[in-house]
């Protein structure tokens, strides 16, 4: 049977002007599955995935490794993965071309099979993401690329060995990449200005239950020990922060008060914290994290990204719908994608007051009047944002181009319907 269910991708219907209240399960985090999914292909066994988000990329990804020759089961909110047979023939282009994350395929395949022949990755369009900090580190490991049509070939004749890899930025794919390939590898690799997002410290202790042999966990620097032989492990996908951050800045815009059970504060804390500045209380309770709206809803000044710690990029257009609602200015700084303004002419359509500086700040003169409108998502944390300001407007606000929208939220109408919005898909 096939990993990938019938969606629908249609339209999402918001009536705003609700204040959120309740409690809302967090989804598994996307961003942790894809990549532990792509590592069950050094597994010898099978491999049981809890908390699993069901989400399109995930689908996508099961896709892929079932045309390798995996085999893939769901039980109940998790997925069993086996992938000893698996083979780099027949990957769909589609599911290659459609998601991004299917580049962590890169490191793992290569690390299995010794070569690799892939469509570059899609599913993108917030801004270029180059892809030779991957490259040029697996080279390190004994990998020769070269391109052949719009492809990436790479054969590592003699296998892979270990390096110290120094990297020019805390890639996050380019950190998993390098981790993929060298669990299996000869000898010791070292990786200096690695990423700390907690996806990546996820995929790292998914590795050691399986028996790989990663130190400094959580840190810029990593040091894998090569083993030969992995063995499936049952591992539970960390709850997903955006999604727990979406719903956090939507009950804050909405005046509300709401639960969020299973929440991960310990990786929130920058979204915690510009979220109190902005008139929330913010409480860790044994449930999750408590979320009440003292009323006014006020700037915080300025909002800039950048990596983990600091405030996530995929919160950025969230924290853009709110903030055209609250008082005063707001300067928003994108520090990590060049292309992640695109809400911005949306949210205009709909009242909000947005005006932008350069390339890569905007400023968002609060008290905006929103107003329902047809408004069309184009990215993926885009379309959250639309959403969440259709939740704050007056009247209906229609979101289409939910394929988007499904790519990272299971099902974000029932979530909120059940903090008491009202929402629909069609």
């Amino acid at each position: 049977m096939s990993a990938i269910p019938e969606r629908a991708t249609g339209e999402i219907h918001i009536r705003g002007g609700v204040r959120l209240q309740g409690k809302v399960k967090v989804q598994g985090s996307k961003n942790a599955a894809l990549p532990i999914l792509a590592a069950t292909i050094l597994v010898e066994g099978e491999s049981c995935l809890k908390d699993c988000p069901k989400i399109s990329d995930v689908y996508r990804m099961l896709r892929l490794l079932q045309s390798l020759g995996g085999h893939v089961r769901w039980e109940g909110e998790g997925v069993c993965v086996s992938t000893g047979s698996i083979t780099t023939q027949d990957m769909p282009e589609d599911a290659i071309t459609g998601m991004r994350s299917s580049l962590c395929l890169l490191g793992a395949l290569l690390a299995k099979c010794g070569s690799i022949v892939m469509e570059y990755p899609g599913g993108c369009v917030i801004g270029e993401r180059p892809i030779n900090l991957h490259l040029q580190a697996l080279e390190q490991m004994g990998v020769h690329f070269c391109e052949e049509e719009d492809r990436i070939c790479g054969q590592a004749p003699e296998g892979l060995h270990g390096a110290d890899i120094s990297l020019a930025l805390p890639s996050v794919g380019a950190t998993e990449n390098i981790i993929l390939a060298a669990v299996t590898a000869r000898g010791r690799t070292r990786i200096s200005g690695a990423a700390r997002e907690p996806e990546v410290e996820a995929l790292c202790r998914y590795l050691n239950a399986c028996g790989a042999r990663i130190d400094g966990i959580g840190s810029s620097r990593l040091e894998i020990q090569g083993v030969r032989l992995l063995h499936g492990a049952c591992y539970r996908i960390p709850a997903d922060r955006i999604v727990a951050g979406t719903y956090l800045y939507a009950a804050l815009g909405t005046r509300g008060c709401i639960l969020l059970e299973q929440a991960p504060c310990r990786h929130m804390q920058a979204v915690i914290r510009m979220a109190e500045r902005m008139g929330a209380i913010c409480q860790e309770t044994g449930e999750g994290l408590y979320v009440q709206s003292l009323g006014e809803l006020i700037s915080p000044g300025v909002i800039r990204t950048g990596g983990y710690p600091g405030f996530p990029t995929d919160m950025q257009s969230v924290a853009l719908a709110v903030c055209t609602m609250a008082q005063g200015e707001t300067r928003i700084e994108e520090r990590i994608f060049e292309n992640r303004f695109r809400v911005a002419d949306p949210l205009r359509q709909m009242g909000a007051d947005i005006q932008q500086l350069d390339s890569h700040s905007l400023l968002v003169c609060g008290n905006s009047l929103l107003r329902g409108q047809r408004v069309e998502a184009c990215e993926l944390r885009g379309g959250a944002a639309l959403v969440v300001a259709g939740l704050l407007a007056e009247g209906e606000t229609i979101v289409t181009g939910c394929e988007f929208i499904e790519r990272g939220y299971g099902n974000i109408c029932k979530d909120l319907r059940e903090l008491g919005a009202r929402i629909y898909s069609v």
